[in-house]
């Protein structure tokens, strides 16, 4: 694709660092040290599947309040081979013995009780053992030394360290050893994982089995019934990921391809569709206000209808339909906001979610998410996103594993009529986007991109897709371009490089706005990779967390 020339105050055009770049591989993820272990992976000629399982076992050593072996997740897999495109679903379930009946928001939040099946794990070894070349010994190494030797912790590591340890203390168990081990918790202080090194070890040796069905298994599940945890020994053994096709939709020149419900994708492409219709030039007042107003359109949408598919009717084909995207922009005014459509089917939820007091700098929530994404020179492509949930998930390694267990329970609601209430077995209602998008007219790969950030992954996604395919940035300029953020408890978040006059002219057709720091990871910390028409490589990684793209 043609992209626009560099016209930014900086010398890399609108962005602060360029694109990485590379011949035969890419690598983008939120930590060097990961992107690091992948590029590692293609550099002994290993594939694209052989450096995400890397980057993902790099991730549960360098992020480890973000994702692991005891998250969640879902992927698409491009092999460029089969000229196919797959979902690889591994989000867990909620346990089957769990009694929804008493609980409170509170149970959910950390905890025991707030833990899905997980699903990580077995989603990394299931790829590899799918499509992987490298032994797992390789893909594993640089984690596990990673883990047994520390890694230096940045000042985003060190905060979240220290803003959860008290309650990593609660639920260790007695005379046992905390999972983490430091001499301090600062920016460069060393951060070793001894007990996650041993497991991946374990995993290394034994596989899915041994993580499911063995030892390693017996002991996650007796460390989480220690502290009245649900999750059965039968159903930890039985958990499997499952292979899907992804769903799509035409935008403009560009096909975009994401994965099925349980995830909340969707309203990527609904969003999409109803923007089609707009001739969005870019940095105006206009074009903003109909980014806006797609997104909570699509978002009311997605309330009504996101949960297990397999237990909740969800009119998918109706949802991303061209003609239904037509009848949702006729009710759009391009000189009035609409106001704010729930986030999730419990408003109150919402509310409980947010840290403190709501104010502009509180948005920026405890990072819980991870996105990343590899290609290789054959031009397989895997995007991932993973999570354990919020920040070290439920907060509980059960004893000597160093495998903290995710709590995405938390992403149920307790009421009775929504399509996400907690049910034993339900998968949740999980609200993540990683995306890839091809040229329309070949079907040939274009880019790779995705974010964390919660609910606003679902704005934040389509922000940086505008960038890239309306705007004709460059892989790194769509991701830095400023963003915003909507809250349904009625606030609309801009970063504060938004141009302040076209800001007041949103002010003037209704919008009450707050400001964001330049740069904040609450509108996410996103990672791509464009493959250019000249068959090389483009990363980036976004400044508002710790990512880095490495090329070669």
């Amino acid at each position: 694709m043609a992209l626009a020339a560099q016209t930014g105050s900086t010398p890399h055009g609108d962005s602060t660092r360029p694109p990485a770049t590379g011949r035969r591989g890419m690598v983008a993820s939120g930590s060097q040290h990961a992107t690091i272990a992948g590029l590692q992976a293609l550099q002994a000629g290993g594939n694209a599947v052989d450096a995400a399982v890397a980057v993902a076992a790099g991730l549960n050593v360098a992020e480890p309040f973000m994702s692991g072996m005891g998250g969640v997740g879902i992927g698409l897999v491009y092999i460029a081979s089969e000229g196919r495109t797959r979902t690889i679903n591994f989000s867990g379930h909620a346990p089957n013995g769990i009694d929804p009946s008493g609980m409170t928001r509170d149970d959910m939040e950390y905890g025991p009780l707030s833990m899905l099946v997980p699903g990580n794990i077995a989603g990394w070894l299931t790829m590899h053992d799918k499509y992987g070349t490298l032994p797992r010994s390789q893909v594993f190494a640089y984690a596990i030394d990673l883990a047994e030797n520390g890694v230096p912790m940045t000042p985003l590591i060190a905060t979240t360290v220290a803003d959860t340890i008290d309650k990593i203390a609660e639920l260790t168990e007695d005379g046992a050893t905390l999972a983490l081990e430091y001499s301090a918790v600062e920016a460069g202080a060393l951060l070793r994982q001894q007990q996650l090194a041993e497991s991946m070890n374990r995993v290394v040796e034994g596989g899915i089995t041994e993580f499911y069905e063995g030892s390693l298994g017996d002991e996650i599940c007796a460390g989480q019934k220690a502290f009245n945890g649900v999750i059965n020994r039968e159903e930890l053994a039985s958990y499997r990921p499952y292979w899907e096709e992804p769903i799509s939709t035409t935008y403009r020149d560009y096909e975009v391809r994401v994965p099925k419900p349980n995830s909340s994708a969707f309203q990527i492409l609904q969003t999409l569709n109803i923007l089609e219709g707009y001739d969005l030039e870019p940095g105006t007042a206009l074009t903003e206000h109909l980014l806006v107003e797609a997104v909570l359109k699509a978002a009311d949408e997605r309330v009504l209808y996101s949960g297990d598919p397999k237990q909740v009717d969800i009119p998918l084909d109706r949802l991303i339909s061209k003609d239904y995207a037509e009848e949702i922009r006729s009710g759009i005014s391009t000189d009035k906001f609409s106001g704010f459509p729930p986030e999730r089917w419990n408003r109150s939820a919402v509310e409980a979610s947010l840290p403190g007091v709501w104010n502009p700098q509180s948005a920026a929530q405890s990072p819980m998410t991870t996105h990343f994404a590899t290609a290789d020179q054959w031009g397989n492509v895997v995007t991932i996103t993973q999570t354990l949930g919020g920040g070290f998930g439920s907060c509980l390694a059960p004893k000597g594993t160093g495998v903290f267990i995710n709590n995405m329970g938390k992403w149920f609601d307790l009421n009775q009529g929504s399509p996400n209430d907690l049910k034993g077995g339900r998968a949740v209602d999980f609200v993540i986007a990683p995306s890839q998008i091809y040229a329309a007219e070949d079907a040939s790969f274009i880019a790779s991109i995705g974010t964390p950030g919660s609910y606003g992954i679902l704005h934040t996604t389509i922000q940086m897709i505008h960038q890239f395919l309306d705007c004709g940035k460059n892989i790194q300029e769509a991701i830095e371009a400023p963003r915003f953020r909507y809250y349904d408890i009625g606030a609309i978040m801009f970063e504060s490089r938004f141009d302040p006059d076209m800001l007041q002219q949103l002010s003037d057709i209704g919008y009450t706005y707050d400001l964001l720091p330049p740069f904040t990871n609450a509108v996410g910390g996103a990672h791509a990779i464009h493959r250019t028409s000249h068959g090389t490589y483009l990363g980036a990684a976004d400044p508002r967390r710790d990512g880095f793209a490495l090329g070669y």
